[in-house]
């Protein structure tokens, strides 16, 4: 299982996702909800149903689902995953992640993937360069 909100997809999604498939038979990638992922980041671009089938079309997904508007959990108990994945940049803590899934009863591993060195590869950076370009500051 990978998690996140995959607005504006860039090559730093990809890598993660290929990276995350390597890792079992089947990646199924639960996709932030759009209060989910205005809480967390910032509102996102993209609707978060848009982003769903964005992410469940790119070849080393199997199956794209919307999370949970309540609890993060639900969704792992749901889908029951032997790995769980955690971009470099995701801000969740690996252990905690762990420990929670394992009160629900699912007993997960917790796999903290590296990143793409290159800062252009994240939604954020990619915001900010098309506010520097129109001359905009970022509010």
């Amino acid at each position: 299982m990978a998690t996140g909100v995959f607005d504006l997809l860039h090559p730093g999604h990809l890598h993660y996702l290929t990276e995350s498939r390597k890792l079992g038979d089947e990646l199924v990638v639960v996709v932030a909800r759009d209060a989910t992922a205005t809480k967390l980041k910032r509102p996102p671009v993209v609707n978060e149903e848009a982003r769903r089938q964005m992410v469940e079309a790119l070849k080393p997904v199997d199956r794209a689902i919307l999370g949970s508007t309540t609890d993060m959990y639900d969704t792992v108990e749901k889908v029951r995953p032997d790995i769980i994945t955690l971009g470099y940049d995701q801000r969740w803590n690996d252990e905690e992640v762990r420990r929670k899934c394992a009160e629900r009863g699912v007993n997960v591993r917790i796999v903290r993937l590296s990143g793409v060195p290159e800062k252009m590869l994240s939604s954020n950076h990619i915001v900010e360069r098309i506010l520097e370009l129109h001359g905009m500051a970022k509010a």
